[in-house]
C-alpha cells in the first residue's frame, strides 16, 4: 500500500515538474516575442526633384528721385500733386526768382572788372596774381548765378509718378520738395542662399505673385546679382525687374517670387516616416538593418512635396525605413516587419 502511494506521489511530482517547465518555456517565449516591435517598412529611392524656391519681398520703384533746389529758396508755384503721372522734362516746381536780378548785376560787375584787369595785364598795369584773383571771383559768381537760374524751374528727370510732397506754395524750401518714382518697370530684391549662387544668371525668368492680385502671375527677370555674400545670413541679393506698363504694381506691395533652379536627384521619403526629436528642431528617421534592428538617423529635410520630403542628407538610395510603428522605437531596437 505504501509502495503504491509512493508511486502515485512520484508520478504527480513528474507531472508538476513537466507543467512547471512547460509554463516557464511558454512564458519565456512570450517575453522573447514582447522584445520585438511590429513595424512597417518601405524602400526609398532617389528621384528627380524639382528645385523650386519661393522668396518674399517688397516692391520697389525702378528709380526714386528727390526734387530739390541746390540752395534754399521760396516756392512760387507747384505744378503737380501727389499721385500725378509726370514725364521727363516736365516742369514740376517754380521757385522765387527775386534774387536772380541782383545776382546778375553782381556777375556783370565782376565780369567788367575781370576784363579790365586782363587789359591792364597786357600793358603791364596789373600783375598776373591780380588777374588770377579776379578770375576766381568771376568763376564763383558765374557758378552761383547759373545754379540760381537752373533752380528757378525744377524739371522732372524721369517718367514716373509723384509719391510725396513735402512743402506748400510760399514755403522756404531747403530740402526735397517732391519725390518722383519711376514705376515702369518696378523691381524687387530677394535674398537667395549662397548655395544657389552658381545657378542664378542675368536674364533668368522669375514668376512673381502679389498678394493683392491673388494667383495672377507677373513675369520678371533677374536684372542684377549682388557680388558679395552676407556673412550673417549666408545669402546674397538678387534684383528682379518686372514690367509695369499698366502701373498696376505699386511700390510697397508684398510680393512672392518663384525661382526654378531645375532638378536634382535626391532620396525621397514619406512624410509620415519623419520623427521630430523632442526639445530640438532636428528630424530623424528609423532605418531598418539586415540584423532585424533599426537605427535612429538624423536627416536634413528639403522641400515638402505632396506627402513626401526630399532629403538633402541622411539616408542612402535604396535604404529601408520605418513608416509605421516608429513611435514605440528606440535606437537599436529589435523589430518584426509586418507584410
Amino acid at each position: 500500500m505504501i509502495s503504491m502511494k509512493k508511486s502515485i506521489l512520484f508520478t504527480l511530482t513528474i507531472i508538476s515538474t513537466s507543467l512547471f517547465f512547460a509554463c516557464t518555456e511558454e512564458k519565456s517565449k512570450q517575453q522573447e516575442e514582447e522584445t520585438y516591435e511590429l513595424v512597417k517598412i518601405e524602400t526609398v529611392t532617389e528621384q528627380s526633384v524639382p528645385q523650386i524656391m519661393t522668396y518674399t519681398a517688397t516692391v520697389q520703384p525702378d528709380k526714386r528721385n528727390s526734387i530739390s533746389s541746390s540752395m534754399a529758396n521760396r516756392i512760387k508755384k507747384l505744378y503737380v500733386e501727389v499721385g500725378d503721372r509726370v514725364y521727363k522734362g516736365q516742369s514740376l516746381v517754380e521757385l522765387d526768382a527775386a534774387n536772380i536780378t541782383q545776382q546778375k548785376v553782381q556777375l556783370d560787375n565782376i565780369e567788367l572788372e575781370y576784363n579790365r584787369t586782363r587789359e591792364l595785364v597786357a600793358v603791364g598795369g596789373a600783375s598776373q596774381q591780380q588777374l588770377d584773383q579776379v578770375r576766381t571771383q568771376y568763376e564763383a559768381a558765374k557758378t552761383a548765378y547759373d545754379n540760381l537760374l537752373e533752380n528757378t524751374t525744377l524739371l522732372c528727370p524721369v517718367n514716373g509718378v509723384v509719391t510725396a510732397r513735402n512743402y506748400d506754395e510760399g514755403d522756404m524750401a531747403s530740402g526735397a520738395i517732391l519725390t518722383v518714382m519711376q514705376i515702369n518697370p518696378v523691381k524687387i530684391v530677394i535674398n537667395v542662399s549662397e548655395q544657389e549662387f552658381p545657378k542664378v544668371k542675368l536674364g533668368m525668368p522669375i514668376e512673381v505673385k502679389l498678394d493683392v492680385y491673388g494667383d495672377e502671375v507677373f513675369h520678371g527677370k533677374v536684372s542684377l546679382i549682388y557680388p558679395t555674400i552676407n556673412e550673417a545670413t549666408r545669402t546674397f541679393g538678387v534684383e528682379v525687374e518686372i514690367p509695369n506698363g499698366d502701373q498696376r504694381i505699386r511700390p510697397g506691395m508684398f510680393a512672392r517670387a518663384t525661382v526654378d533652379y531645375g532638378t536634382i536627384d535626391r532620396v525621397v521619403v514619406p512624410d509620415r516616416a519623419v520623427v521630430k526629436r523632442a526639445g530640438s528642431g532636428d528630424r530623424y528617421v528609423y532605418v531598418y538593418n539586415n540584423d532585424g534592428t533599426v537605427s535612429y538617423v538624423k536627416v536634413e529635410l528639403g522641400r515638402h512635396i505632396d506627402d513626401t520630403y526630399e532629403l538633402i542628407s541622411g539616408v542612402e538610395d535604396n535604404a529601408q525605413i520605418v513608416v509605421a510603428g516608429q513611435n514605440r522605437l528606440t535606437d537599436g531596437a529589435k523589430v518584426k516587419v509586418l507584410e
